[in-house]
């Protein structure tokens, strides 16, 4: 695994031993970055279960302006660490070693208004539903903020709306899909 672009381009990521995390294939994530290329200069980007933390670290490297990524593995926040410390970016990352729920409750405690959230958690446990329903009505989205869920491709958003977000693009990849999310108005 690599960054794709930016000013840590090129530079390899570790990643953690084992099956917990499902690192972002570099195509996937590229793919997944030409889609939002011009919302990440300047965001406020949050990794939701950030594994190795190779997206926060991409949108880092694309110009984000601060990344805060949320993982509760041991092993999975050193690589983030180490990660951050290789591509020297650690001095736009806030690492937050806890659970999604506990650094929601955080992040929306302090104020934060998020650009992009990203989440990519374990796949067919619903999760994303508890994740989008605790987010769509915080203050922790604005008008203009994307949620991005990575999720198994025959999971369904359909209750999206009535959480006011729209699902406004999928893209499938297989085994596996982005659904992209704004607030409705």
């Amino acid at each position: 695994m690599r960054v794709i672009a930016g000013s840590a381009k090129h530079l390899l990521l570790k990643t953690p031993a084992g099956y917990n995390t499902r690192p972002t294939t570099d195509r996937i994530k590229e793919t997944l970055f030409n889609m939002i290329q011009y919302e990440v200069p300047g965001a406020v980007f949050i990794d939701l279960f950030s594994g190795s933390g190779g997206i926060g670290i991409e949108a880092l490297s694309r110009g984000a302006a601060r990344c805060y990524f949320v993982e509760k593995q041991r092993e999975a926040l050193q690589c983030i660490r180490d990660n951050l410390a290789h591509t020297k970016l650690a001095d736009r990352a806030v690492v937050m070693a806890m659970d999604a729920d506990q650094a929601l409750e955080k992040l929306i405690m302090q104020g934060i208004r998020a650009d992009i959230v990203f989440m990519d958690p374990p796949y067919r446990q619903d999760m994303e539903k508890q994740i989008l329903t605790r987010i769509a009505s915080s203050v922790l989205l604005h008008p203009d903020s994307i949620v991005i869920a990575e999720a198994a491709a025959e999971t369904e958003f359909a209750y999206a709306d009535s959480l006011g977000l729209k699902l406004y693009r999928q893209k499938r990849y297989g085994t596996n899909q982005h659904a992209f999310f704004r607030k409705t108005e």
